[in-house]
């Protein structure tokens, strides 16, 4: 495969194209998040901290970052 292969995913519902192969941890660092600060879901699935690392992306990927509210 090619090193310039993109895909478009769906970042906070606009188009938006990345690397093949890119997972959703380099998507945070690309964008400037700092992981602790942020919670994130794909295709309206929380996915935790600990597997952003083994996510991959893949086209059309509905993703969303923000940020974690604690409260009660």
């Amino acid at each position: 495969m090619s090193s310039n292969a993109t895909i478009t995913i769906r970042l906070e519902d606009q188009p938006m194209p990345i690397a093949a192969g890119s997972t959703l941890a380099q998507l945070l660092e690309q964008l400037g998040h700092v992981a602790q600060e942020v919670s994130t879901a794909i295709n309206g699935q929380f996915v935790a901290r600990s597997a952003r690392d083994s996510l991959v992306l893949k086209e059309q990927d509905q993703v969303l970052v923000f940020q974690a509210i604690v409260g009660g």
